[in-house]
């Protein structure tokens, strides 16, 4: 079994999969999606989404992280692949399932899944541009406003070269409301060879256990579940090979906001600093109560001394804030 953390817009980025992946059990990241539309970007867009480049593709754990790519123009997502591919990624993975309307609205995303020959068409091109060693996986929904076309597309991706194909089990109309219709995924394992990974209402080791069932998948990807229980992954893992491992508790967790929180004082401004922590403990707190006090008691805060005056009472002792140089704009 191989777990992947998804790709979520504005809230996976480089400080969380450094986090997650360093809890253990994840096998593969992938990066908030690089939006192409007319042109070939130019190289720091992809260092900027994923400054694991300069570190071989890889987090700090020595997970790889794909480099996702959102876009309708066969040509143009296909040069950006390419380059995204020279520039080290371990692999390129292609977004048809985003389903915000402005992503919709501009040619791109889960609106292509109306379209099973473009699908096919953006799939082959990139296929054509990277080179024959480096994947090519491919996100999809079941479909846009129902799953009518769903089995075309997926045998118009096999056709186009993909290695893999990761299938979160609902349509763009279905949005996020449960549940995620596994059954959907089995149907499309019949009919295509290339490994198939299931995605959708993944919440705890049991979940990943019936979706395995259901679905026939092996392989899982792990979005929301992972980040209201951070260790969800190894618990998964560990789950799958007969052992027992201690869910973390709050305590613990803590100790992953402040090391976050650091995190985020190296890439943002001081003063935004936090925001992606108030982000975080929103999730958080669907696992744990304690999640939703510490959220209110920093949600108006932005100053750095303030926040850290907030996460030393909450773990009941001093933590030295990292040193003033980290906190710069760059």
């Amino acid at each position: 079994m191989r777990l992947m953390l998804a790709p979520m817009e504005g809230v996976v980025d480089h400080a969380m999969r450094e986090l997650l992946t360093g809890l253990g059990g994840i096998d593969r990241c992938v990066t908030e999606f690089v939006r192409v539309t007319d042109r070939l970007l130019p190289a720091r867009v992809f260092k900027r989404l994923c400054p694991e480049l300069a570190n071989g593709g890889k987090t700090s754990a020595g997970v790889p992280v794909y480099v996702q790519i959102l876009g309708g123009d066969p040509q143009v997502v296909a040069e950006n692949a390419a380059l995204a591919a020279e520039l080290g990624a371990p692999g390129i993975d292609l977004n048809f399932g985003c389903p915000a309307k402005s992503v919709n609205n501009s040619n791109g995303g889960s609106i292509l899944l109306r379209e099973p020959e473009r699908v096919h068409a953006i799939v082959a091109a990139a296929r054509d541009f990277l080179p024959q060693s480096t994947p090519l996986s491919v996100k999809i929904r079941l479909g846009y406003e129902d799953q009518s076309n769903f089995l075309d597309i997926v045998r118009g991706i096999n056709a186009a070269g993909a290695t893999e194909l990761t299938i979160h089990a609902r349509t763009k109309r279905h949005g996020y409301r449960p549940p995620a219709y596994w059954e959907e995924i089995a149907l499309a394992r019949q009919i295509i060879d290339i490994p198939i990974i299931a995605n959708g209402e993944i919440w705890n080791p049991a979940d990943a256990l019936r979706c395995q069932q259901v679905s026939g998948c092996v392989d899982l990807m792990l979005g929301r579940g992972a980040l209201c229980r951070p260790d969800l992954p190894r618990l998964i893992e560990a789950n799958s090979r007969g052992i027992t491992r201690l869910p973390l508790e709050w305590p613990e967790v803590l100790l992953l906001i402040k090391r976050f929180y650091e995190l985020n004082l190296d890439s943002y401004d001081a003063r935004h600093a936090a925001n992606p922590v108030k982000q975080w403990l929103v999730y958080l707190r669907m696992h744990y109560f304690q999640a939703n006090l510490l959220f209110e008691d920093i949600k108006r805060l932005h100053e750095p001394d303030d926040v850290w005056g907030v996460l030393n009472l909450a773990l009941g002792r001093k933590i030295s804030p990292p040193p003033i140089s980290n906190m710069s704009a760059e």
